[in-house]
């Protein structure tokens, strides 16, 4: 596997060097490095790369605006990206980045990522057999990205500014609307009213359940929370199939 490293600073990019050059798996058979985009560029021009581990903070063009370039190059490197600051994390997805590391990088982290790219180029080259990516929702929360597998997510309830998402033992915030996220998740979610998520798997019972607002209305029970949820008249139906549906 050949690797880039691109930061402008010489002392991260020995760290990394060192911290590659630790790992007996996976096997990186050349290390380059640059400090500027225009640099690394030119570097990927004269020597391809499989995978370039991009600072975001780079002077003139930052990693944010030079990840779209590497897509233009006969063979698009991956893409890890490695930066000081975790607010980018949603933006670095979306340029589908196959990871994000947070300065200072663990050597655990730097050798899942590498793993990661060496699975998907032995894929893409026809040596290895293909394993379903289990979804996620990357969330950041106190500094930290998070993968939160969807598989774990329960119930997602529209606030005034934002989303909030339960799993069944943390909360977080997200930025996205509950309409993306309804759109994104697909039909493991039904919308219980115009401001709720729950995942299907989730729901334990429909039945009648008086609220402040309705004598006759009805709820979801969403396990393992044990949270009753307010069903809109005009959700019952959908609620009823996706049920019925599993």
């Amino acid at each position: 596997m050949r690797v880039l490293v691109v930061d402008d600073e010489p002392l991260a990019r020995l760290r990394l060097r060192t911290l590659i050059e630790s790992l007996e798996s996976p096997r990186v058979a050349t290390l380059a490095e640059a400090g500027d985009a225009d640099s690394a560029l030119a570097a990927l021009q004269a020597a391809p790369a499989d995978v370039v581990l991009l600072d975001i903070g780079l002077p003139g063009r930052d990693g944010l605006r030079f990840a779209p370039a590497l897509q233009s190059l006969p063979v698009p490197p991956l893409v890890v990206f490695v930066t000081a600051h975790a607010e980018h994390a949603l933006r670095a997805f979306e340029l589908q980045a196959l990871d994000y590391l947070t300065k200072p990088v663990k050597r655990e982290r730097l050798q899942a990522a590498l793993q990661r790219a060496a699975q998907q180029l032995a894929l893409a080259r026809g040596l290895a057999t293909p394993t379903p990516l289990e979804p996620v929702l990357v969330v950041s929360e106190r500094g930290r990205v998070l993968r939160v597998p969807v598989r774990e997510v329960l119930v997602l309830k529209a606030e005034q500014k934002y989303v909030t998402m339960r799993t069944a033992t943390q909360a977080f915030v997200l930025d996205d609307s509950l309409l993306d996220l309804e759109r994104r998740l697909g039909p493991g979610f039904v919308r219980v009213h115009r401001s709720a998520l729950v995942a299907v798997a989730a729901i334990r019972a429909l039945q009648p359940h008086a609220t402040g607002d309705e004598a006759d209305g009805w709820a979801v029970r969403v396990a393992p929370l044990d949270e009753w949820l307010p069903v809109s008249r005009r959700q019952l139906g959908a609620v009823r199939a996706a049920m019925e549906g599993g």
